[in-house]
């Protein structure tokens, strides 16, 4: 069997940044869940105000919209820091710029869907997306040059 030492370049510390920012992002999404659930008086177990309630409470409203911010960045949330670690390995400063640019995209998007209003989610949407397209790219990259050694 082969093997294959890494040495972690020196800026590898901005990525290990980038990946702190973004699990305190979620952190972040977890407590504005947890206050528009009071707020719309919604007991646990329930994930989300049925679309009658949304319909008729507003608060209800504004919690499924919070908790679908918050849900949404879960489902995106290890592709992002697996790929951006493993991005990293080999451009640390682009894996590290577009994890930060994913970070404050994702807590753009949240702030506009908070706000009840969906459609407002979309430009910090395509910012997180663009950061995510950078971060595919510097994977890929990654493991093209390791597969090369």
């Amino acid at each position: 069997m082969s093997t294959l030492t890494l040495t972690l370049p020196r800026n590898y510390i901005y990525v290990l940044a980038a990946a702190v920012a973004g699990g305190l992002q979620v952190g972040w999404l977890q407590l504005a869940v947890g206050r528009a659930r009071a707020r719309a008086r919604l007991p646990y177990p329930y994930l989300y105000a049925d679309k009658i309630e949304a319909e008729a409470d507003p608060k209800k409203h504004v919690f499924n919209c919070t908790q679908r911010a918050h849900q949404n960045t879960l489902e995106m949330f290890p592709m992002f820091n697996l790929l951006m670690l493993i991005g990293g390995l080999k451009h640390p400063e682009l894996s590290a710029k577009a994890g930060a640019l994913f970070v404050i995209g994702r807590i753009w998007h949240a702030l506009g869907y908070r706000t009840g209003q969906p459609q407002k989610r979309v430009p910090g949407s395509v910012l997180s997306f663009t950061a995510l397209a950078m971060i595919i790219y510097t994977s890929t990259s990654t493991v093209r040059q390791l597969l090369k050694q």
